[in-house]
């Protein structure tokens, strides 16, 4: 991704609707049929992690999508061990 143009969200899951502030604003994710994967390790490794991930979906005769996003599961506040960490990786696909 073009670092120049690369757009990014913070998202929270919450039990309840939420009214726009500043620079809060509401959104939702659009239904879609996803690849999802589960990444163990640091952060450094992420950019590998995204690249083989991207290269099963293309050899599993998918198409990615433009858009994607990260869920940290488990991070430094858990461990300081990164081989514990777990980030999720979520790929929409097209067609």
């Amino acid at each position: 991704m073009d670092p120049r143009t690369f757009d990014f969200e913070v998202g929270v899951p919450v039990g309840r609707p939420v009214s726009e502030a500043g620079r809060v604003k509401v959104s939702q994710l659009p239904a879609a049929k996803v690849a999802r994967t589960i990444y163990r390790g640091s952060y450094e490794g992420l950019s590998s992690a995204w690249g083989e991930f991207g290269d099963w979906i293309t050899s599993a005769g998918y198409t990615a999508a433009d858009n994607l996003w990260e869920c940290y599961i488990t991070g430094p506040e858990s461990g300081a061990d990164p081989a514990a960490w777990e980030t999720e990786l979520n790929r929409p696909l097209t067609g």
